[in-house]
């Protein structure tokens, strides 16, 4: 009788795994058809995009395995932003709402948002913002900056405005590395170079304070001048309202911070009843499905340099997840000049440097390609400092948003020293070395006077050498480079005013001056290609397939689309940045 009942649950089992198997292939088929060739129903005649920031946005487009990994695609913020300038010119889209709270992001790429939304606003198109709450016990102020590019600004009735304005704080960490036993020995290039202060110090020195000082309040005038400007407001009124943060919802409505309660449900039905008879609600992201590349465009590669900097594969001592490798990006730009008919080379940089040498092979692929006639244009996100702006300065032109972190030209070295740590856990190392300074780098010595002062050589050689390739790069006196680099990090409107890049303005800005410098003009259609290290690109609304694709560009979309679809996800390991900014790693609220 036994037997027979295990004969029975190995019978149902046997029936409930492979309905199981059978659900997971439908499923599964159904995610990837919809991946394969997207959304099946048409954008309707009268269309109301909906954008969802909760969900995240990515700098770069992942790659995806299917049945594996993340059908649910966070679009990244070039996808977002291309196609809210399409949408702009589309007679079948008239409003764009947006929830806006939880977005994560950073204050430069909120700046490339607000730039689209001030475009499709510009058309005579209604541009809806919409927030549960702006903050609830946490900073809203980066939402909420976000939020007054919109036309109207709706907030639940529960909601508040923490618009307490940017905080900026740092660990220093001396005290528990001297009560653990453990010696820092660094050096840096020059006074504003703070980037293992952290370390070595138990609070800000009076450079690196007077230097984020700047930085913030350039932030800061930003935030409160467009905020001024989205509200019809003055600054002041702005900075007073900032500095009586947090607001209840009604006190954020008689201060003209918002322009109606309402619940999400509320909100989306007045949205829709406006639009007019039959408007319907349509998610960007199936919307970014349906652009059509016109015949005529001008192909422009794009390639992406994010995260610390590294060496190859093979060498992870500087690199993270998400780490910009050297070897990649230099076969990227190299497979970026190969594509067929391209009109330039945009590089887009988010990156707080990294290990000087990478930097330094990453500086001549893309000098090389200056020099071999085909632009090559650098757009900086959040971020582009020391080795990130190291790689840079020989470009046809920079461009930056108001708000990157730019320059950070200076360099810091060293070691955290072990043998007091040893000692008091009771362990001894002993060793055999050959050559006087074999124990260079070893972490259970001091350095001695004379590698101390080879380390103060190296430093004072990389240091002179990453002014010269500015100065070089950017057709700068050299004196004048020395003035802005001492390790200092401007905003990107500092930037322009000192020479250290060209234009300010987003990815968009940057693609529109590769165009012009190509002998384009900046209206000119274009088609951008995506070009991953290694050479394999992928194609969606605004791409088609590079390097390995490139000679079945007449191919069509979904053979690239398939090309995609089977990519894996780079994956490099954790590590510290040599040249990153101490600003950097900062918690910014």
């Amino acid at each position: 009788m036994r037997l027979l009942r295990w004969i029975g649950y190995g019978i149902v089992g046997l029936l409930a795994s492979v309905g199981a198997l059978l659900v997971i292939a439908v499923v599964g088929t159904a995610l990837a058809w919809r991946s394969f060739v997207g959304p099946m129903e048409p954008v309707p005649d009268r269309t109301v995009l909906r954008l969802d920031l909760r969900a995240g946005i990515v700098e770069v487009e992942p790659y995806y395995i299917p049945l594996i990994g993340d059908f649910d695609r966070r679009l990244s913020l070039r996808e977002i932003v291309e196609t809210i300038h399409t949408a702009a010119g589309d007679r079948r889209v008239s409003a764009l709402v947006v929830r806006v709270n939880g977005s994560g992001l950073g204050i430069a790429q909120i700046q490339e948002l607000r730039d689209a939304i001030g475009a499709f606003r510009a058309t005579g198109k209604r541009t809806v913002a919409f927030a549960e709450t702006f903050g609830e016990n946490g900073n809203g102020t980066l939402d909420y900056y976000a939020a007054s590019a919109f036309d109207e600004i709706w907030l639940q009735p529960s909601g508040e405005i923490d618009i307490t304005g940017i905080w900026v704080e740092q660990p220093f960490m001396r005290e528990l590395l001297t009560d653990l036993g453990i010696l820092p020995e660094f050096a840096a290039r020059e006074d504003y170079k703070s980037a293992v202060e952290m370390f070595t110090r138990d609070s800000m020195s009076p450079a690196h304070r007077r230097n984020l000082e700047q930085l913030v309040r350039s932030w800061m005038d930003q935030i409160t001048g467009d905020i001024a400007d989205g509200r019809a407001m003055d600054s002041a009124s702005v900075q007073d309202l900032i500095d009586r943060a947090p607001h209840g919802a009604m006190a954020a409505l008689d201060a003209g911070l918002i322009d109606g309660l309402a619940y999400r449900d509320e909100i989306e039905t007045e949205i829709r009843d406006r639009a007019g008879e039959g408007a319907r609600f349509y998610d960007l992201a199936d919307y970014a499905w349906h652009v059509d590349t016109p015949d005529n465009a001008q192909p422009v590669a794009l390639v992406y340099g994010t995260g610390p900097i590294q060496l190859g594969a093979g060498d992870r001592g500087f690199g993270g997840s998400n780490a910009m490798d050297a070897d990649k990006i230099v076969a990227a730009i190299r497979a970026a000049r190969e594509v067929a008919d391209v009109a330039a080379i945009v590089l887009r940089i988010d990156s707080p440097g990294g290990s000087y040498v990478a930097s330094d092979t990453i500086w001549r692929e893309v000098e090389r390609t200056r020099a071999g006639g085909i632009p090559i244009v650098v757009s900086m996100g959040n971020v582009a400092a020391s080795g990130g702006y190291f790689i840079a300065a020989p470009a046809s032109a920079i461009v930056a948003d108001r708000a990157t972190v730019t320059g950070s030209i200076g360099v810091v070295s060293g070691k955290f020293v072990l043998d007091n740590l040893w000692a008091d856990i009771g362990v001894d190392w002993d060793a055999i070395g050959f050559g006087v300074n074999a124990g260079f780098r070893s972490p259970n010595r001091p350095f001695t006077d004379r590698q101390w002062q080879q380390l103060e050589a190296t430093l004072d050689r990389i240091y002179a050498d990453f002014m010269q390739r500015v100065a070089d790069g950017r057709g700068l006196d050299r004196d004048k480079v020395r003035a802005v680099a001492q390790g200092q990090i401007w905003s990107g409107a500092d930037a322009l005013e000192h020479g250290l890049i060209d234009e300010l303005g987003g990815l968009h800005r940057a693609i529109e001056v590769a165009l012009e410098a190509a002998g384009h003009s900046a209206d000119t259609p274009y088609e951008l290609i995506i070009v991953r290290g290694g050479g394999l690109g992928i194609d969606n609304t605004f791409e088609e397939s590079a390097s390995l694709w490139a000679d079945l560009r007449a191919a069509t979309t979904l053979l690239a689309e398939f090309s995609r679809w089977l990519a894996i996800r780079q994956q490099i390991a954790d590590g510290p940045a040599l040249l990153a900014d101490p600003a950097l790693s900062d918690s910014v609220r």
